[in-house]
């Protein structure tokens, strides 16, 4: 069976944007990848309701990186949906401390200050990831034919989900607002330039962003790299 990308596309404080969180709909499970900031929890109900995914049929929410406005609410839907966390350990402790900044080599007091109070990721949003997945980490067991790349650059670590179907969820290595970009903020630019090269050797039918709408990895303006 093929793997169905839902997209849920819920609102940041301050009218800052859009995030998107993706549902992959699996032969015999779904996996949600990204779970909003803490205040996005009623979206992200509302979504999965309507997708008839439940306790029963959430497996695994699979976190791309560490930032708030994507982690927000995995310990919420955790509790609430008995599904796993699953997230790449060198963002681990971003979700273990509320540090945004652990594990990067740049570091900014101010956003570092003000991050976790507009998102609201306080002690409540901590959480201990259940799996630390790898690169290559086959997704089959939650019921979702996909595979994991550690994509680095935006983070350390910073990962994707590669489809049967050639379907990507990017995080944020890319966004999509003004037109398909590797991601404005990046920890390690060289690491990231590394990650699109990587990808351009593989057969890759459609980009979901996690800012943005999906696009074609051939779309990628050429001066990326």
């Amino acid at each position: 069976m093929s793997v169905r990308v839902h997209t849920i596309e819920v609102p940041m404080p301050l009218r800052m944007g859009m995030v998107n969180c993706y549902l992959l709909e699996g032969a015999i499970g779904w996996v949600l990848v990204d779970a909003g900031t803490s205040r996005n929890r009623g979206a992200i109900d509302w979504a999965l309701t309507d997708a008839d995914c439940g306790p029963k049929e959430l497996r695994l929410i699979l976190l791309t990186h560490g930032d708030f406005d994507h982690i927000g609410s995995a310990a919420y839907l955790r509790e609430e949906y008995n599904a796993k966390i699953a997230m790449h350990a060198a963002d681990a402790e971003i979700a273990r401390t509320g540090d945004m900044f652990a594990g990067r080599t740049r570091s900014n007091a101010v956003a570092g200050f003000l991050a976790p109070k507009l998102v609201k990721f306080g002690k409540k949003e901590r959480f201990e990831p259940d799996v630390l997945l790898e690169d290559g980490k086959s997704l089959n067991r939650w019921g979702v034919e996909a595979t994991v790349l550690h994509l680095p650059g935006h983070s350390a670590g910073s990962i994707g989900v590669l489809t049967a179907d050639g379907d990507l969820i990017s995080g944020d290595l890319f966004e999509n607002l003004d037109g398909p970009r590797l991601n404005t903020i990046m920890d390690d630019p060289d690491a990231a330039h590394a990650s699109l090269l990587r990808l351009r050797a593989l057969e890759i039918r459609t980009v979901y962003p996690g800012h943005g709408t999906p696009f074609k990895l051939t779309d990628l303006p050429a001066e990326e790299e």
